[in-house]
């Protein structure tokens, strides 16, 4: 974890947090599944799923109630919401285009991307037009 107040090019990403993530992402194909990712500045340590309020193979709408769901479960545990999940369920997992231009989240809010087929996640931060790939790392 980087102390110096620069975003976090490593994030440690928790394996029981990987592993509901990509059964998530099965479970939902060939739609796309959406969630929250909760922890601390530089670390997931789990994942919470959320309701897709735009179903489909190429779109996912996290539900706000969901999304504030998490945040007070996050906060209750001292953590907060670090992130969010979705599925490529027929392609790679790399930002689309209506990823980027829909990406709303801080400077360091994670996006993290899954492939069911491939078993693949990868993460980003997405600033404007800017997208920085994120090492995952294991726990």
């Amino acid at each position: 974890m980087d102390t110096r107040g620069r975003t976090p090019s490593r994030i440690v990403l928790d394996a029981a947090a990987r592993a509901d993530m990509l059964q998530h992402a099965r479970e939902e194909a060939p739609n796309e599944c959406c969630g929250l990712l909760i922890g601390r500045r530089g670390s997931v340590e789990r994942s919470v799923r959320a309701r897709n309020l735009q179903p489909g193979p190429a779109r996912y709408l996290i539900d706000p109630l969901d999304h504030f769901a998490a945040i007070r479960s996050a906060r209750s545990q001292g953590q907060q919401v670090v992130g969010a999940y979705h599925s490529h369920p027929a392609s790679p997992p790399a930002p689309s285009e209506s990823d980027i231009a829909e990406a709303t989240g801080a400077r360091d809010f994670l996006y993290v991307i899954v492939s069911p087929a491939g078993g693949e996640l990868r993460g980003y931060y997405l600033r404007g037009r800017e997208v920085i790939a994120v090492e995952l790392a294991a726990a």
